[in-house]
C-alpha cells in the first residue's frame, strides 16, 4: 500500500521536522521504524500525528549493546535519518561512516537547522531563527509592523521535513541505479531559502518590494487579503486576474469607477478601506453563499476544527479519523499505489521485540536489550 511499500526506513526519533518527515514517508507506504529513547513515556503520545503508521523500538544508544543493535538493523534498511546537532551521531557511534560500512547502499539523511557545516552549524536554533536568516520572515507581516512568524510551517516542516523526505526519496531512486548509498545534508535554512525562489524572481523583475505588506501577495493589495465579516469571522480574497477581479466587483457590489485601476498601488490603501467596509456588512456564511465556488478566488478563513467539517474537505476526505482523533489524511494521492489509512501512534517500544526477533535475536539477546 503506497508507492514506498517495501522500503524500510529507520528514524532516530527527535522533535518537529524529523518525525514529520517519517510520518510522510510512512503515509506513502514505507516501513518506518522509529528508534525512541529507552524509558520514553508520555501520556499524550497516542495523540501525536507524527508518530502514526510507524513501528516503535526503544534503544539506549549510549550503550554498546544499543549501538550494536541499531547497526544490525541498518543492514536490512534502505534509509536512516537523524536530527541531531552535527557530530552527535558520530559521538554515539551511529554516524554515516559505521552505518555505510554495514550497508553500503544505505541512504543516510541528516536534518538540522543550520546545516552540517558553516559558522552557525553547532548553534542552537528554532524555526523562527532559520527563516529569519533566509529572508522569509522579513517578508511576512503588515506594512509598518513587525514580521509575523507563520507558525513553524516554513522552516521546520516546509523547508525542513519535506525537503528531507524529498532528499531521501531522490537518493533512494539514485541508489536503484548506482547500488551505492550517500549522505543527505538537509538544512532548514537551505529549504526555507529555496521556498522563497519566486520572490527572488519577482524582486529582480521589479514586481516585489522589500517593504513587507506593500505587495500583491503579502496583503498589500486590496484584492489579495483577508477581511473581517459582520459576525467577527474572516474571509479571504485572491482576485488577482482581471476577469476574477471583475467578478469580485460585480458580486460584492463595488463601484467599478472607484475600483477600476486595479494595479495602481497608490490607490490600494483607500480601496482596502472601502472594500473592508463592504465585507463588514454581511456574515461569513452570507459571503460564502454569494462567492464560494465562483471564480472570484474566495474562501472562508476556517480554524482547523472547522476545516475538517467543510463540505469540500469532507468530500475529498482531506481529514480522517485515526484512533481517537481527526488528523490530516496522507498526501498526495496516487491512482494505483493508494496510500493506506495510517495506523494510530503506538506505545513507546511496542515493536522492539518483534523487530529484533525478525533479525534473529534470541530471548537472551532480547533480554540484554
Amino acid at each position: 500500500m503506497g508507492p514506498l511499500h517495501g522500503f524500510r526506513i529507520i528514524e532516530l526519533a527527535g522533535l518537529g521536522p524529523g518525525p514529520f518527515c517519517g510520518m510522510v514517508l510512512a503515509d506513502l507506504g514505507a516501513e518506518v521504524i522509529s528508534i525512541e529513547r529507552a524509558g520514553s513515556n508520555h501520556p499524550a503520545a497516542a495523540l501525536d500525528c507524527s508518530r502514526r503508521g510507524k513501528r516503535s523500538v526503544t534503544l539506549n544508544l549510549k550503550t554498546p549493546a544499543g549501538v550494536a543493535a541499531l547497526l544490525d538493523l541498518v543492514e536490512s534498511a534502505d534509509a536512516l535519518f537523524e536530527g541531531f546537532r552535527p557530530g552527535v551521531a558520530e559521538k554515539l557511534g551511529v554516524g554515516p561512516e559505521p552505518c555505510l560500512a554495514r550497508n553500503p547502499r544505505l541512504v543516510y539523511g541528516r536534518m538540522t537547522g543550520w546545516g552540517q557545516f558553516g559558522p552557525l552549524s553547532h548553534a542552537a536554533g528554532h524555526d523562527i531563527n532559520y527563516i529569519s536568516l533566509t529572508g522569509a520572515l522579513h517578508a511576512i507581516g503588515r506594512a509598518g509592523e513587525k514580521p509575523v512568524p507563520p507558525l513553524n510551517l516554513v522552516g521546520d516542516f516546509g523547508g525542513g521535513g519535506m525537503f528531507l523526505a524529498l532528499g531521501i526519496v531522490a537518493a533512494l531512486l539514485e541508489t536503484q541505479k548506482s547500488g551505492k548509498g550517500q549522505v543527505i545534508d538537509a538544512a532548514m535554512t537551505d529549504g526555507s531559502a529555496i521556498l522563497m525562489a519566486m520572490f527572488h524572481s519577482m524582486h529582480a523583475m521589479g514586481l516585489h518590494s522589500l517593504d513587507r505588506g506593500t505587495n500583491k501577495l503579502d496583503g498589500g493589495a486590496h484584492f489579495y487579503d483577508t477581511y473581517e465579516t459582520l459576525d467577527g469571522k474572516y474571509i479571504s480574497i485572491g482576485s488577482i486576474e482581471p476577469q476574477f477581479y471583475a467578478q469580485l466587483l460585480e458580486v460584492a457590489g463595488l463601484q467599478e469607477d472607484l475600483f477600476q485601476d486595479q494595479l495602481n498601488k497608490a490607490n490600494w490603501p483607500a480601496l482596502k478601506k472601502a472594500i473592508a467596509e463592504v465585507f463588514a456588512q454581511k456574515t461569513r456564511d452570507e459571503w460564502c453563499d454569494l462567492m464560494e465556488g465562483t471564480d472570484i478566488c474566495f474562501a472562508p478563513v476556517l480554524d482547523f476544527e472547522e476545516a475538517a467539517g467543510h463540505p469540500h474537505n469532507v468530500a475529498r476526505e482531506t481529514y480522517i479519523r485515526v484512533g481517537d482523533m481527526i488528523q490530516p489524511a496522507p498526501a498526495p494521492r496516487f491512482s494505483r499505489t493508494v496510500s493506506a489509512r495510517p495506523s494510530p501512534a503506538k506505545p513507546y517500544g511496542s515493536d522492539t521485540e518483534a523487530v529484533f526477533s525478525e533479525l534473529g535475536y534470541n530471548a537472551e539477546q532480547l533480554g540484554a536489550l
